[in-house]
């Protein structure tokens, strides 16, 4: 629990086609970034990274590099030093946030009833493997 109750994010990595590949849960009050390195390395090393201003930072940025990978990251407000990143890639960032909206057509994981964070996961990996069906 959470000092606003119970609440979870989920981190996932879909492909171009909207299907999770790899996920993980955390509290709601985890930032992103941390996460999103060892989830990175779960998955095979696509062509381009793309996310939100939530996972701007160096650390990233250089894993990503050393992977073969090109980040489509952009900056946030406060950044001295700001990286370059392709505004055309970055539209297709759609995509991952039609993989979320997929998830939510399922009312168990959009209001999240369960108690327990092992039980939403399992929930969670259900309705990925229902969606990767589909698509």
């Amino acid at each position: 629990r959470s000092r606003g109750g119970r609440n979870t994010k989920i981190h996932a990595i879909p492909d171009a086609k909207g299907r999770l590949l790899s996920l993980t849960l955390t509290g709601g009050e985890a930032h992103d970034c941390p996460v999103s390195e060892p989830l990175i390395d779960t998955t095979k090393a696509p062509k381009k990274f793309l996310a939100d201003k939530a996972y701007d930072s160096a650390e990233l940025r250089k894993a990503l590099k050393k992977r073969g990978t090109k980040p489509v990251i952009p900056n946030k407000f406060n950044r001295k030093k700001p990286f370059s990143f392709s505004k055309k890639a970055y539209k297709e960032r759609h995509l991952i946030e039609n993989a979320f909206c997929r998830l939510e057509d399922f009312r168990r994981i959009a209001t999240r009833y369960d108690r327990l964070a092992r039980n939403f996961a399992a929930s969670i990996y259900l309705v990925a493997a229902v969606v990767w069906w589909i698509l």
